[in-house]
């Protein structure tokens, strides 16, 4: 069992390379995005007709999701539904999917982990930016005082870093336990541990995604309450 698809290289022309992560990442959205197309192509809007299964397991995940999003202080969870909608079903796909054979996660990659940090750095800005204008969003950098500043700034960055670093560490640290389990005892307990690295995969889930709306809360300040 490999560590990280990154080393699984399909093309390669020189510095650009088409490896594993690359195409495990496109197949996860693929899959999202038929899947969507599937449970919506029938959408039922009256609330008088039937829906179904599919439509009505779509609703709570986004009922769930919304709610999670009020709850952190963003009173209008519907504007940013689709950022981090999107967010919390990509991991949560991706980490689901273990339970396949010969499946490496992306997430195990630390390239994936920084992309996905870095969309949250640029939509951090944009919603504030958005929400009190761009003075009032930069003035925030000068609180409680101009001398906070550069403090301010480099927090900005090492909280994208820390998103990045804590999804692949917890991601990396589950495959390499499991490689080492499936060496040691190939039989029962890598079964066990797989369970539990689907259990970890969804709370890492739960928890990038909720990090991503507490930012995203205090960029805003809750303006839009």
């Amino acid at each position: 069992m490999r560590l990280s698809s990154d080393s699984l290289i399909f093309w390669q022309h020189g510095l650009f390379k088409l490896n594993g992560t690359i195409v495990t990442t496109w197949l996860v959205m693929l899959l999202l995005t038929l899947g969507a197309w599937i449970v919506t192509r029938r959408l039922v809007l009256n609330g008088d007709s039937p829906t179904s299964r599919w439509q009505s397991c779509l609703e709570i995940i986004v009922g769930t999701i919304r709610a999670q999003i009020r709850e952190v202080g963003l009173e209008q969870p519907d504007y940013y539904l689709g950022f981090i909608g999107t967010l919390f079903l990509f991991l949560a796909t991706v980490n689901l999917l273990t339970i396949l054979p010969f499946y490496d996660p992306p997430t195990g990659s630390l390239s994936t982990t920084t992309g996905l940090a870095i969309c949250v750095f640029i939509a951090v800005p944009l919603y504030g930016i958005r929400s009190q204008g761009l003075g009032g969003y930069l003035k925030a950098y000068l609180e409680p005082t101009f001398i906070m500043l550069p403090f301010n700034i480099i927090s900005e960055f090492s909280r994208t870093l820390a998103l990045a670093v804590r999804l692949f560490g917890n991601m990396m640290s589950g495959a390499m336990i499991l490689a080492i389990l499936l060496t040691i005892t190939p039989l029962f307990f890598p079964i066990v541990m797989s369970l539990l690295g689907l259990l970890t995969g969804m709370v890492q889930a739960y928890i990038f995604s909720i990090l991503a709306v507490v930012y995203i809360a205090a960029a805003t300040k809750a303006a839009d309450a």
